[in-house]
């Protein structure tokens, strides 16, 4: 096993470093975050980064990259408070790549990219017509992580658009029916392939599994 210690990562090149440590974490969630600008300019982005922050409120957490000129992104978020959130889908995901380049500033990722915007009467921010799960959120606060730069948005779910097979009885989402794809370190996307639910662990029962899960 090779063992990296600190002054060994510090020391690596900058891209191999880069590489490495965003892969880390293994596989992680794979979102489109579509936003609008006071001005009416669309804007998307790819993120990796969101995770579930609590159920009642129901709040998404998300880390964004420091903010920069052409970082509409974080700049839409702070001004609306306005944004959302879509599933990548097998059949665009390299359309969804490309989102993740620099365009320049007012540039629409909608337009640039081939998406469809869609809207509904309770939001500004518009989601993405092709994915078949999207979440609509309001920025309840933001967090400047002084460590790296970074910024913690955290939001609450106000909307659900949701394919309806996708959900079953007990409210769970099923994002490998849904094809929803994920990915590993910046550029390493992938399907999954369920393994099985399991019930709720308690210390005096031995693991159970819930049903057949596909």
């Amino acid at each position: 096993m090779t063992i990296f210690r600190d002054s060994d990562i510090a020391a690596m090149e900058k891209y191999f470093r880069i590489n490495l440590i965003n892969s880390l974490p293994g596989y992680k969630s794979l979102n489109m975050l579509g936003s609008v600008s006071p001005e009416g300019v669309t804007n998307l982005a790819l993120v990796s980064s969101a995770f579930h922050l609590g159920s009642n409120p129901p709040l998404i957490g998300l880390i964004m990259r420091p903010q920069r000129p052409e970082n509409d992104t974080l700049h839409n978020i702070r001004s609306t408070g306005q944004y959302t959130l879509n599933n990548v889908l097998p059949d665009w995901y390299e359309k969804a790549h490309q989102t993740s380049a620099t365009y320049p500033s007012g540039v629409s990722e909608f337009e640039a990219c081939g998406f469809e915007p869609l809207y509904i009467q309770e939001l500004k921010a518009p989601f993405v017509k092709q994915s078949s799960i999207k979440m609509g959120l309001h920025l309840r606060e933001m967090i400047d992580i002084k460590l790296n730069g970074t910024t913690l948005v955290i939001g609450e779910v106000v909307a659900l658009l949701v394919d309806e097979p996708l959900i079953e009885q007990d409210g769970f989402i099923n994002h490998h029916q849904a094809g929803t794809v994920t990915v590993a370190g910046l550029d390493a996307y992938y399907l999954t392939q369920p393994l099985q639910r399991m019930a709720y662990a308690k210390p005096d029962k031995e693991p159970k599994a819930l049903s057949t899960h596909s």
